[in-house]
């Protein structure tokens, strides 16, 4: 024995209803709780005036970064 209930005009079993209720609360839980993506961290960009320079100026960066994750630990 199924209740019927008018849902917009149309006679929906309330089994139908349950299953809807319970997907809504499962899938809005997964949307919410999966996360965001991952942004990436942009640098500003390196006004080198010779290639060497830009090598020098990347270098420098990874070894100060190095350096302070050295720092930390």
């Amino acid at each position: 024995m199924v209740a019927y209930y008018t849902v917009f005009g149309r006679q929906v079993g309330s089994h139908y209803l349950s299953m809807a209720v319970l997907a809504g609360i499962f899938g809005g839980t997964y949307a919410s709780l999966r996360g965001g993506s991952k942004k990436t961290v942009q640098t500003p960009p390196i006004n080198a005036s010779t290639p060497d320079e830009a090598d020098f100026i990347q270098n420098f960066l990874k070894q100060a970064d190095a350096d302070e994750k050295k720092a930390k630990h």
